[in-house]
């Protein structure tokens, strides 16, 4: 019987006016402590974007994101935050904020595969359909 691990995730939303509260859907970002797992998959459908909110800019949401994933992964030129343990890079990319770029609160749940499949999952549920 394959083990059961806790994971965490949070839907990562694109909030182009903060003030209105509406936002899409665009990717997943997931921690699972004991597979040592912490990745994001996002899309960015810039024909939907630009449909939802014409001032949107593209340039700037994709500047926010590649800080997103550098920071996700530990990649040295995120800065600082990169540079902390799995644990402390995930609960700062979920921590409440008012940009262009947020996520929704962080829910739990148990991998019966493993992280990577249960991202797919999650990113297929909760982003593409």
């Amino acid at each position: 019987m394959q083990d059961k691990h806790l994971f965490e995730y949070a839907v990562i939303r694109v909030v182009p006016r903060v003030e209105r509260e509406e936002f899409l859907n665009i990717g997943i970002v997931m921690y699972c402590v004991k597979q040592k797992f912490l990745q994001m998959k996002y899309v960015l459908d810039e024909e939907r974007l630009h449909s939802f909110s014409p001032k949107l800019d593209i340039d700037e949401l994709k500047t926010h994101l590649s800080s997103f994933e550098r920071i996700c992964t530990g990649n040295r030129a995120g800065g600082p935050i990169a540079q902390l343990d799995i644990a402390s890079r995930f609960r700062w990319l979920t921590a409440t904020r008012s940009t262009i770029l947020q996520t929704s609160k962080v829910h739990p749940g148990l991998c019966v595969s493993s992280a990577e499949e249960t991202l797919d999952r999650l990113y297929e549920q909760l982003v593409i359909s």
